[in-house]
């Protein structure tokens, strides 16, 4: 991808994968510039959301973001809190994480999947205003969904290894094929 064409992707709107009825729908903060100019989720080369999601067990092998579509068919899916592509998540105000959690809520009414998962705590707890939420299973439920904060993949969270990550998205894995109906 060139400068040019990263910079022509400012402020797209990436199409969710998603479906009613799924058993997971992992949202992530927003779209980043290379997710917006291939139209994959977690694109770019250095977020771990795939990785982490077949080590965790969710899926059978290491899916690449072009495969995306894959995941309806695990009853698992992708959206945003916010919609618009940034290079940063932090180019977001907290006005627009609180405007995208009340659109994702409507969202997940709609969808009804059986949990909401938030990939990035921060963005989770504006979106959501619970400012002492902390990662893992969240006591409210948000249209319906249970909800479960999960850390952010992006390589610029370096307090996450892939292991790490793998071990708490394998413990929302568990929580799901405990439920009746899963």
């Amino acid at each position: 991808m060139t400068p040019e064409e990263l910079d022509a992707a400012r402020g797209r709107i990436v199409p969710d994968v998603a479906a009613g009825g799924l058993r997971v729908l992992f949202c992530g903060i927003n779209p980043s510039l290379t997710t917006a100019v291939t139209g994959h989720h977690f694109a770019h080369p250095g977020n771990r959301f795939w990785p982490v999601l077949h080590r965790s067990g969710f899926t059978p092998r290491r899916l690449r973001p072009k495969e995306q579509g894959e995941l309806l068919g695990l009853g698992l899916g992708i959206t945003n809190v916010v919609a618009r592509a940034t290079a940063r998540a932090d180019e977001l105000d907290a006005e627009e994480f609180r405007q995208g959690g009340a659109a994702l809520t409507a969202k997940v009414e709609r969808l009804a999947p059986q949990w909401l998962a938030v990939v990035g705590i921060t963005a989770y707890r504006t979106a959501f205003g619970e400012p002492r939420a902390r990662i893992g299973p969240q006591d409210r439920t948000i249209g319906g969904a249970r909800v479960w904060a999960l850390p952010n993949p992006s390589g610029l969270n370096a307090h996450w290894t892939v292991e790490t990550m793998a071990e708490e998205y394998a413990r929302l894995r568990e929580a799901v094929a405990d439920r009746p109906g899963s």
